[in-house]
Order: C-alpha cells, then structure tokens, then sequence
C-alpha cells in the first residue's frame, strides 16, 4: 500500500540521506512535525499516514509486516533506493520489521521510546473509550468531542493530541480494525538481527523501553545504542524536542563521519 505523505525539500544544498517520519498509534503524519521542521534543514523529509490513520488507505490487517511492507510501497512510489527512518511507537516498530523485509533500504534507524518486543499489556482501553463514546453521541465539533472524552481520560495533552485526528464530526482513523487488531499493534515477531548502528530514544518516566526488554533488543539490534531523556514519558520527542533532536543529529553525524 503506497501512504499518504507529505514530502519536503531541504532547505540547503547537502549529501544526506532522506528521512522517513513514522508516527505511532492515533497519529497522523503531522505528529512528527517538530522533528520534521529542524531536520528538513539538511535533508529531504518525508512524513507519512500510517494504513488506518490520517489519509491514507483502510485495511483490515494491522500488523508489522503489511505496515513495513507499506513503507517499502512508499518508498519505491517516491522513488526512493534508501532512507533515514525515524518511528515513534508503532512507527517505531514498523520501521524495525523493515530491517527484515528491507534492510538494505534503511540507511540508519531511530526508534523513538519503543523496543521490539510483545508488551503483552493493554495501554489504550481509555482512549478507545473516549473515541467510541464520541461516536455514539455523534458529536460534530471538538468542543463537543473533547468533552466527551474528558469523563474517560485525565490527561488533557493526550486529548488534544487525539482531537488532532477528529475532523469534520468523524475519526481519521479506523477504529474499529484498530481495536480488533490491538493485540498484533502491541505484540512483535522476532526478526533477525540487524547489524548497523540503531539509536534508541527513550523517555526517563516512561514503561515502553526498560532494563527488561535489553537482551531482546540487543539480540535483534546488537549495534544499538540507547539515550535517554531525563524528565520525559513516552511522548518525549513532544516534552523534550530540542534534546530528541540533539540525540538525533548526533547519531546521524556519525555516518558522515
């Protein structure tokens, strides 16, 4: 499936390689933008809807290798040989099923605080929730939505950032596939390791990447290096963008080096 995207041009001549944006579940192509802004300085950059999500096309699979298979579809409909990837949570995900679809399309791999394994834990049932019961009530604005949802979630960031997907009186994304394919969005199937250098971002305050998960990540991404974000949740490249960006540059740096 080739995605909806949004290309950039870089703003100065350059040798880089292009980067892919990836966002995670709930998301659209525009979740990344603040990454998008800074690193399209130097770079070609392309932002993409995930199947299920924004513009792009619905499917009834939702599992990571039809969404690294999409990113492949991406590619080649842009012309692309090789790109930077860059995917938080599910983006994050579907970037690292690429390595074994494609590796020799990635050019370097951030995964934004997630690690690839089956997390085996539901973290969304109160966002589900608030998106149904915006549904059956049928409300047409935000101000209506965003009400709604308030009796289902506390934190009001995540709202806002939810709201971002509702448009014109309905969702942007597949509710129910989304639901019925939760169990593959949170789990992971092995893939083989990848020998590059990968660069994980994690948040300090956030349960996505731990100890727990290191021997399982290091087994499938053994050049991988982590660099945390004091201060930050999983939404750590929106809390802390200027320290995701330095880690970023500096990973990417190294190449060129």
């Amino acid at each position: 499936m080739k995605l909806n995207t949004r290309a950039q041009t870089a703003q100065h001549p350059h040798n880089n390689s292009p980067i892919v944006l990836v966002h995670g579940l709930f998301g659209s192509l525009d979740n990344l933008g603040v990454l998008a802004r800074e690193l399209v300085q130097d770079h070609e950059v392309l932002q993409v809807d995930m199947r299920n999500h924004g513009l792009s096309e619905r499917a009834s699979e939702m599992n990571y290798p039809a969404m690294a298979q999409d990113l492949l579809d991406t590619l080649d409909a842009h012309q692309l040989d090789k790109a930077t990837f860059i995917g938080h949570s599910m983006g994050g995900k579907a970037v690292m099923a690429l390595t074994a679809l494609a590796p020799e399309r990635i050019d370097q791999l951030v995964a934004i605080d997630i690690a690839p394994v089956d997390y085996q834990v539901r973290r969304h049932d109160e966002i589900f929730a608030a998106i149904n019961a915006v549904s059956d009530a049928e409300a047409s604005t935000r101000q209506q939505a965003a009400a709604l949802m308030r009796e289902h979630i506390n934190e009001e960031g995540v709202i806002q950032f939810l709201l971002k997907s509702f448009v014109d009186g309905a969702w942007r994304f597949n509710v129910p596939v989304l639901w019925e394919q939760y169990p593959h969005i949170v789990g992971w199937e092995t893939v083989p390791a990848w020998n590059k250098p990968a660069l994980f971002v994690r948040g300090g305050n956030s349960p996505y990447v731990t100890e727990a998960y290191r021997d399982a990540l290091l087994a499938q991404f053994p050049q991988a290096r982590a660099y945390v974000i004091a201060g930050a949740g999983h939404w750590v490249h929106a809390e802390k963008p200027d320290a995701v960006l330095r880690a970023i540059r500096r990973y990417l740096a190294e190449k060129t080096n």
